[in-house]
């Protein structure tokens, strides 16, 4: 995908939703641990049964005003979402094409615009579903319906089958292709690579293959109730609003352009015309010609600082990771402390000069000679240890000599790494119950279906719905929506289908490796695939249980560096078809699960996920080669501007050259041993909590603290524009606290709507700056520079001192 900080799961940024904030008519869930479910805890998951849907009598409301416990996945499915269904609705129409298609196109350009942005934004999937709802309805209003032609374009009113599967295409189109960022790297750092075609081929492929792993393990990452995947279900309870109560619909539409329309306008400001806005520090204003100042409180400006302090007006960048309206209290709680945990950790390395901090910048993803001082940084010729074939030449590196990375840099793959481990024990000590009732499918009598024949002859469904429906029906671990779905006899997608496009993938996949000259040996692109397809069954079916993503992406890249050692380029491609296609699978389940949850069919499903993803994919494609194209000499540069950063290739390119060379970079012994040491500490860190827990049981600080969540954000602040970090913080604290137990009704009703509008207003805008004035089109139009605005050559935008050796 969906960014991104290099090293955090991309992801879309309705992941962290909460599921006790979503507004619907008739659920109001409350989880004790938002972002690790914990369906068995012992205060269960509380809703109002005076709201609570009966799904046996088709979502009537029971008037009893008591509390029911609502203490397993089934209850929370069958409780927040209605567990009925028309199969009359058909979604199979131009209007579901056009519109789905035209969304998809946009997401995938705008996601990849924002890749290459200071700070990567996530396109919201809430978003472009109200704007799927707007345009759907506009359609059916206006087009008339006369005639064939006018019956075929406008079928009649839009319905919510048609809108879910906008929604899904949408979600599907709307990712960023790692392999973008692999291909942008050759361009920028190899001479570029040898054919365009394959370069839209490999992209083709390494999304697709995901998708095609993930759909043969639909059985057991979808179907099972214990599969929540939660960050479904305000999505989906925004869609059961939109299309069961048409007089709330309206009030909250009105609601939402008000707040679309004034963001739109007021964005203009932060983002062009005053953009002093984006970071406002007083004390850089106080003291303009202080270097510690600015690495401490600046962060207006790419790459400049850790913002501590600042003010930020720009919601382009306050939400740009994820709104803050909708982060749960815990998790916000958890990533604060980290957050202020890696003010503290980046102060004391640069200054400490641990590593040799000071003769480097204080943040940047690049490599570095070790000829560099603090007043002179140069920055490590690659292609100077590089062969023809572009592998690292040891008689080259020698004499040029080990390259070093900035303390920060350094600071945050510790950070991460041991974040990696340190979720999977603390899933282990505080999750087991959930990990045990979700892994049920790992008992050795389910293991054994995977080798039967039948299992792996995909060719081969001959099943009609009805004996499906015989056979697995009784099944008490399916999810109770699709049970419904079977009991409708919507056609199932052949196991042959998911199969054709793995294997198509993987075809085509090792056919543009090798035009691409990638050095990544095929028995290197079948590991990939094996890896990709066990990462799948378990960081998968985690990431189904709990709603949190593991990141793979540095353990992909520290195997790819120890099994093609000196080849950098190997590296880049391994990590795309291993991260890469884990995170495709994983969007590829997460909206399976949604579209089960909302009763679309099978076959309409697979048609509109494959499309959508194609679509992005080759759009994602086109917009990073006219990025790049025209905006390459700033994505080189170190610390970019505030509107295009290559920061993200940068990291990759970075990882990929380092652990190239792993044995002499990150091996026990070498400089930087701590990068791979961090992976036991993180696996040791959450037991001195858990055991406090234990000890005193009444404290309950212990078992509130989350290691890992701390550890992840301890490295939060090592890259981009951080001076929205702060009101990021205290905006969030103020929806998720004040805002949700003081003023629960303008909580329940308004939160949810006004992220969705404060997102969909600054991204339509930014979408459209990127084009007009931005480069985006090739021409920039720079605002004149004036005391709002000034020049960056002379003050950073928040008006602290520019470091000279940066170019200042």
């Amino acid at each position: 995908m969906a960014t991104k900080r290099p090293g955090f799961a991309r992801v879309d940024t309705d992941r962290g939703i909460a599921m006790d904030d979503m507004d619907h008519k008739s659920s109001s869930v409350d989880i004790g641990k938002p972002g690790f479910i914990d369906t068995g805890a012992k205060d269960g998951l509380k809703v109002s049964e005076s709201a609570r849907p009966d799904s046996s009598e088709g979502g009537d409301e029971v008037q009893t005003g008591e509390t029911m416990i609502v203490s397993t996945a089934e209850d929370l499915v069958t409780n927040v979402i209605h567990v009925d269904d028309d199969p009359s609705i058909n979604p199979w129409t131009f209007r579901m094409f056009f519109l789905g298609i035209g969304f998809a196109i946009f997401g995938s350009v705008l996601q990849e615009i924002f890749y290459f942005k200071p700070q990567v934004i996530y396109v919201s999937v809430v978003f472009l579903t109200v704007l799927a709802y707007i345009a759907g309805e506009a359609w059916a209003f206006i087009i008339p319906r006369k005639g064939a032609v006018g019956r075929f374009l406008n079928p009649g009113p839009f319905n919510a089958k048609e809108h879910a599967a906008i929604a899904l295409m949408a979600s599907a189109g709307s990712q960023s292709a790692l392999s973008t960022e692999a291909l942008a790297a050759q361009q920028l750092f190899y001479g570029g690579y040898p054919s365009h075609a394959a370069g839209i081929f490999i992209t083709l492929s390494s999304q697709l293959i995901g998708y095609g792993i993930a759909g043969l393990l639909r059985e057991v990452l979808v179907y099972p109730t214990k599969m929540l995947w939660p960050m479904n279900l305000p999505i989906t309870s925004l869609l059961e609003t939109l299309h069961r109560d048409k007089v709330e619909t309206k009030k909250s539409l009105k609601f939402f352009y008000i707040v679309f329309f004034t963001l739109f306008v007021w964005e203009l400001f932060p983002q062009y015309i005053f953009t002093v806005l984006e970071g406002v520090s007083i004390f850089c204003l106080a003291k303009q010609n202080s270097l510690v100042f600015t690495n401490l409180f600046g962060g207006a400006s790419g790459n400049e600082g850790l913002g501590f302090l600042s003010i930020c007006f720009d919601w382009n960048y306050v939400a740009g990771l994820g709104s803050p309206l909708w982060l749960p209290l815990y998790a916000l709680t958890n990533s604060f402390i980290g957050y202020l945990a890696c003010i503290v950790l980046f102060m004391g390395i640069f200054y400490g000069n641990i590593w040799r901090s000071q003769d480097f910048p204080f943040l940047s993803q690049f490599l570095f000679d070790g000829s560099s001082n603090s007043t002179n940084y140069v920055v490590y010729n690659q292609t100077s240890i590089l062969n023809s074939k572009f592998e690292i030449d040891h008689s080259l590196l020698k004499a040029q000599g080990i390259p070093w990375l900035t303390g920060t840099y350094v600071g945050y793959l510790i950070t991460t790494n041991m974040g990696l481990t340190a979720t999977i024990s603390h899933m282990l000590l505080w999750n087991m119950d959930d990990i045990k009732a979700g892994w049920k499918w790992a008992h050795p009598s389910n293991l054994k279906k995977m080798l039967r024949p039948e299992f792996w002859t995909f060719w081969k469904n001959q099943e009609t719905p009805e004996e499906r429906l015989d056979r697995i029906y009784k099944d008490p671990s399916l999810d109770p929506h699709y049970k419904l779905i079977l009991r409708n006899l919507y056609p199932e997608v052949p196991r042959w289908w998911w199969g054709a496009i793995l294997l198509a993938c993987f075809i085509t996949g090792m056919t543009c490796l090798y035009v691409m000259k990638s050095t990544l040996p095929w028995w290197g692109f079948i590991l990939s695939i094996v890896l990709t397809t066990l990462f799948m069954l378990f960081f998968g079916a985690q990431y189904g249980i709990t709603g949190f993503q593991f990141n793979v992406q540095p353990v992909c890249q520290m195997l790819a560096g120890y099994m093609f050692p000196g080849r950098p380029l190997a590296n880049l491609y391994f990590t795309c078809f291993t991260y890469n296609a884990l995170q495709m699978g994983q969007v590829l389940a997460k909206d399976l699960k949604m579209a089960q949850y909302v009763h679309l069919s099978p076959r309409c499903t697979f048609t509109i996920q494959v499309m959508g993803c194609t679509i992005g994919a080759i759009f994602n494609w086109v917009m990073m080669k006219t990025i790049v194209q025209n905006q390459g000499p700033i994505l080189k540069s170190i610390q970019g501007t505030n509107i295009w950063s290559g920061q993200n290739v940068q990291q990759f390119n970075t990882l990929a050259i380092a652990w190239s060379m792993a044995k002499d970079m990150f091996s026990v012994g070498s400089r930087y041993q701590w990068v791979t040491l961090a992976y036991l500490v993180g696996f040791a860190a959450p037991f001195p909590f858990y055991i406090a827990s234990k000890i005193w049981p009444k404290r309950r600080i212990f078992s509130y603290l989350n290691t890992s969540i701390i550890l992840w954000y301890m490295g939060e602040l090592f890259v981009g524009i951080n001076a929205s970090i702060f009101c990021y913080y205290i905006i969030g604290f103020l929806a998720q606290f004040w805002l949700r137990r003081y003023k629960p009704q303008l909580f329940v009703k308004y939160n949810y709507l006004l992220s969705a509008a404060m997102d969909g207003g600054t991204q339509v805008l930014v979408f459209i700056l990127t084009f007009a004035v931005f480069g985006g089109s090739g021409k920039e139009r720079p605002f004149p520079t004036w005391a709002g605005n000034p020049d960056a050559d002379v003050h950073n935008i928040d008006y602290c001192m520019v470091n000279p050796a940066n170019g200042g």
